[in-house]
């Protein structure tokens, strides 16, 4: 269990009226805590715990995830044991989303810790408060209240968190790489596509609806046919007729010269100057046959895959050889990324790489593509003066061929590295900065340095520590929050 915990104690009477906080000149100032396990994080705000006193919990539960969002439904049991003694109270519903009211009468003074158990349809979790202390009465509790002030606090409600898309993450230290941030494309890969000629010079028409772009096709698919029409030259139609005219007087040619020749009537040389002229008429006829009906002559697609581009018109003229359609596998990809030729020497280095296309805000990984380093260039051509460097990956489905995008090479490994999600930076007048988390509600602005980023992550330099949460989700709504310098009514109780 991840444990962050902040004890807020002295609260002034003008935070407290703007919170609803119901206590009054000489009362118990209330202790807050934040406490986070791999599931929930838990923010509760009671006043010090006295023997035959009671205090009241209000404890806001938060769901973990991609966005965290209130606990609703379930059951809480807060318990408290001093000891070999021990309290306990539930509540089977939230008094309001994402807050359970709970309350405990300690029996014991001593230290102690509270122990929330959650149970909810889909999952079970617990979080304990260790070092609880349950005092004989009021007076040694107000004799041990310290207070803590924090400067430029921002105070953010749960209540506003959980109507927005927020989330936090801990700053950690871990492996990470030097950063070369350029620019690239996706291109097809050598064998993933193959273009469609026509197999004969006439007038193209499309077959069906499999000559739409994007259209999935199977290999032999029928996607044109070429007819010979009205023409006056090259007509298909008038070539097929006499070619199998040519073809069956060939052969019948061919059979009498046979029968002659083993009469002794012909000549060897007759009869090889009949097979000859059989032979010839015979492949011609077969090439023009080959997928010839009375319509015309079929083109299919060579390979199963998808129609990337349409390259004619129906009903244009086009002779034979002319490219008619792309068609694509779409199961492969090339990453072409353009380098300074500063980089140079760091090109042997690159091991893998981020990529993002313009106007997506996913980042890839090649290396979650298998993704491989095809080549890379050691030398600048004559059009320009950058150096490629080309993976090839895995198509997932959702990346297009042609699509431009930035790229973050990784070259270097850099050990230990303190790093925080690119969505917790936030900028201003070129100075970087994020939230960070102090407690349940309250947040502080903090200026970073950071260094390079890959497209996720981005490695700081100072500012922060490990182990302190950032704002990843949400930072412009608590930046607009704390402009406004209003913070809502709240009804916690104490």
């Amino acid at each position: 269990m991840t444990v962050f915990a902040m004890l807020f104690v002295g609260c002034a009477d003008k935070t407290a009226d703007e919170h609803g906080h119901e206590h009054g000149a000489g009362d118990l100032e209330p202790l807050a805590y934040t406490m986070y396990s791999e599931k929930t994080e838990l923010f509760v705000e009671f006043k010090p715990l006295v023997v035959g006193s009671k205090s009241n919990f209000a404890a806001h539960f938060t769901i973990l995830g991609e966005q965290f969002l209130p606990l609703n439904k379930g059951k809480v049991t807060v318990s408290l044991i001093v000891g070999d003694n021990g309290i306990r109270h539930s509540a089977d519903s939230a008094s309001s989303p994402g807050i359970f009211r709970l309350g405990l009468v300690p029996k014991n003074a001593g230290k102690g810790k509270l122990i929330f158990d959650i149970k909810t349809a889909s999952y079970t979790d617990q979080i304990v408060i260790d070092n609880i202390t349950v005092y004989t009465d009021e007076h040694s509790a107000m004799e041990n209240q310290v207070e803590t002030t924090v400067s430029d606090e921002i105070v953010y409600l749960k209540e506003q968190a959980w109507k927005v898309e927020f989330a936090n993450a801990p700053v950690i230290k871990t492996a990470f790489s030097d950063v070369i941030k350029t620019s690239g494309q996706l291109l097809s890969a050598p064998g993933d596509e193959m273009v469609i000629i026509a197999n004969a010079s006439g007038i193209i028409n499309f077959t069906g609806n499999k000559t739409i772009i994007g259209s999935e096709v199977s290999q032999n698919t029928s996607l044109f046919t070429i007819s010979g029409g009205n023409l006056a030259e090259n007509n298909l139609d008038a070539n097929y007729k006499e070619a199998k005219a040519n073809y069956d007087k060939t052969k019948a040619d061919f059979k009498r010269a046979k029968d002659l020749v083993n009469d002794k009537i012909i000549s060897e040389a007759a009869y090889l100057r009949a097979k000859n002229a059989f032979d010839n008429a015979q492949t011609v006829f077969n090439a023009i046959a080959k997928n010839y009906s009375a319509s015309g002559q079929t083109v299919g697609s060579p390979m199963a895959g998808f129609v990337k581009n349409i390259l004619v018109n129906e009903g244009q003229f086009v002779e034979a050889g002319t490219p008619l359609a792309v068609v694509s596998k779409n199961k492969k990809l090339i990453l072409q990324a353009s380098v300074s030729q500063k980089y140079f020497s760091k090109l042997p280095t690159i091991s893998s790489a981020n990529f993002k296309p313009i106007g997506s805000e996913e980042v890839f990984d090649t290396k979650m593509l298998n993704g491989k380093i095809v080549s890379y260039g050691k030398s600048t051509s004559a059009n320009s003066a950058f150096l490629p460097i080309t993976f090839e990956i895995d198509n997932i489905g959702n990346l297009i061929s042609g699509s431009a995008t930035e790229v973050f090479l990784k070259s270097s490994p850099i050990p230990n590295a303190l790093v925080v999600p690119v969505s917790a930076l936030m900028e201003e007048q070129g100075n970087f900065y994020v939230y960070v988390q102090l407690g349940g509600e309250s947040f502080q602005k903090r200026e970073i340095k950071i260094a390079a980023s890959d497209g996720e992550n981005v490695e700081v330099l100072s500012g922060i520590e490990e182990g302190e949460r950032v704002v990843t989700k949400g930072a412009y709504q608590i930046k607009l929050s704390s402009a406004s310098g209003e913070l809502p009514a709240h009804g916690h109780e104490h």
